[in-house]
C-alpha cells in the first residue's frame, strides 16, 4: 500500500513539489515558534531564587556639584545618610544597596580564570541586607558583615550554578574563588545561596556572583541602586513621600522609584513580544498553507473523478477511497517533514544549539510534526469526503 501511494505521489511530482515545499516552510516555522514557546516555559518552571513581591528599586541620580568633584567620599557619606533615613520609615521592612536590579535588562558579567579555563557568571556589588531583601535562601555558610570589609581577602557569596561550576560536590565555603589578580584582593567564599536567576523567570539559570559593597568601608564605584522591602499592603503613595525624605537628605541628588512588580512586567513584555509575533506570523502562514492544501486537493480529486469512479466501479467501498486520499496527503506531509527535519538536525550537529536542551529541541520538533500532520489531516477530510461520493457512473461521462 505505501508502495503504490508512493507511485501516486510521483506521478503527480510537479504539481506536489509546491505543497510538499509549503509545508516543509511551515513545519520550519512552527518548529522555531514552539521552540521559543518550550524554551520560555522551561525556564518559567525552574525556581527564581529571591522574592520579588513588596520590593521597590530606587535609583539614585548623583547631585552635579559631587558628581564634578569627583569626591567618592562625599557620595559615600551621602548614601550612607539616604540608608538611614530610609530604614527609619515605618513601612520599610529591609533595606540595602545593589548595582544591578533584578528582571532589569542591564548587568554585570565577568570572566574568571580557574585552575587555567575560563568561567563566566554574572556579577553583583550588594551591601549587608541585600539578602533580607530579596528573601535569598542561604544553603552554606551566611551573607556580608560589616566586619568583612577590613579582611586581607575580599568576602563573595556564590549561588549553587557557580559552586557547581568551580568547585564540583565540595564545600566551597572558607575556599579561595578563581584565580588570583595582581589587581584585587583575593576572593574567599563566605556563603553560598540557591541558584540567583537575576534575568527573572524567562531567562535560563547562569552562575552568580556576589561582591561586597561597605557602607563604612567603601571600595570602587558607589551604588546607584536602593532595594527596600516594604511591608505587605503599603500603599503606592508611599512612593512619593519616600522620594521627599530622601530629597531632604539629598536635594541634588535624583531618585527614581520602581517597584520590582513593575520592572519583571517590563522584563515580561520584552521576552514575551517576539514570541507573540512570531505565533501570529505562525499562524496566518498555517491559515493559508491550509487553504492552499484545501484548495489544492480539490482540484486534484475534480481532474481524478474517471480515476476515482473506477475505482469505485471495481468494487472500492467509499471508505476505502476516503482512506486513500487522507493517506495520499500523510504521504505528502511526510515528505515535507522529512526534509525539514533533515534540515533541523543540523542544529545540534553543527553545536548551535546554545542554550536549548536537548529536551525542548526534542520537544520543538515533536510538536511541530503534531502540528503539520493535524492540518494535512483537517485539510484532507472535506476533499476526501467529496471523493468518497463519487459514483461510478461518474466515469461513463469520460468514455
Amino acid at each position: 500500500m505505501t508502495r503504490h501511494l508512493l507511485k501516486l505521489v510521483w506521478n503527480r511530482k510537479r504539481s506536489n513539489a509546491l505543497m510538499i515545499l509549503e509545508i516543509c516552510v511551515s513545519f520550519l516555522v512552527v518548529f522555531v515558534v514552539a521552540t521559543m514557546g518550550l524554551f520560555l516555559l522551561d525556564n518559567y518552571r525552574v525556581p527564581l531564587g529571591f522574592e520579588w513581591k513588596d520590593v521597590w528599586n530606587v535609583r539614585m541620580g548623583v547631585g552635579r556639584n559631587e558628581a564634578n568633584a569627583g569626591d567618592a567620599a562625599a557620595q559615600q557619606a551621602t548614601l550612607a545618610r539616604l540608608f538611614q533615613e530610609v530604614r527609619s520609615l515605618e513601612p520599610v521592612e529591609a533595606a540595602a544597596g545593589s548595582f544591578v536590579v533584578p528582571f532589569d535588562q542591564g548587568g554585570w558579567e565577568g570572566s574568571y580564570r580557574v585552575k587555567g579555563r575560563n568561567v563566566d557568571t554574572g556579577v553583583d556589588r550588594a551591601t549587608v541586607g541585600f539578602d533580607k531583601v530579596m528573601g535569598l535562601r542561604l544553603v552554606a555558610g551566611r551573607w556580608f558583615e560589616e566586619p568583612d570589609a577590613t579582611q586581607s581577602w575580599e568576602p563573595v557569596v556564590i549561588d549553587q550554578d557557580l559552586a557547581r561550576a568551580v568547585y564540583g560536590t565540595a564545600d566551597p565555603v572558607g575556599k579561595a574563588l578563581f584565580d588570583p589578580r595582581p589587581d584585587e584582593r583575593p576572593f574567599r567564599v563566605v556563603g553560598v545561596v540557591s541558584d540567583f536567576r537575576k534575568g527573572g523567570e524567562l531567562l535560563p539559570n547562569d552562575n552568580f556572583l556576589f561582591r561586597f559593597s561597605s557602607l563604612d568601608h567603601p571600595e570602587g564605584q558607589a551604588f546607584r541602586n536602593l532595594l527596600i522591602r516594604v511591608r505587605p499592603g503599603t500603599p503606592p503613595a508611599f512612593e512619593e513621600a519616600l522620594v521627599k525624605r530622601m530629597q531632604g537628605v539629598a536635594p541634588d541628588w535624583s531618585f527614581e522609584v520602581r517597584p520590582l512588580p513593575q520592572v519583571r512586567a517590563t522584563a515580561f513584555r520584552f521576552f514575551l513580544t517576539p514570541l507573540i509575533v512570531a505565533g501570529t506570523v505562525a499562524f496566518f502562514l498555517l491559515l493559508m498553507v491550509g487553504l492552499g492544501l484545501i484548495g489544492v486537493l480539490w482540484q486534484n480529486l475534480l481532474q481524478r473523478t474517471r480515476e476515482i469512479g473506477l475505482r469505485r466501479a471495481a468494487g472500492a467501498s467509499r471508505a476505502s477511497v476516503h482512506r486513500q486520499v487522507l493517506l495520499e496527503q500523510l504521504v505528502l506531509t511526510s515528505l515535507g517533514v522529512l526534509i525539514g527535519t533533515l534540515l533541523v538536525i543540523q542544529v545540534p550537529i553543527l553545536h548551535l544549539i546554545g542554550v536549548l536542551s536537548s529536551q525542548v529541541f526534542t520537544a520543538g520538533l515533536l510538536v511541530a510534526m503534531a502540528a503539520m500532520y493535524l492540518l494535512s489531516v483537517l485539510c484532507a477530510l472535506y476533499p476526501s469526503s467529496l471523493a468518497a461520493r463519487v459514483q461510478p457512473a461518474e466515469a461513463l461521462r469520460y468514455e
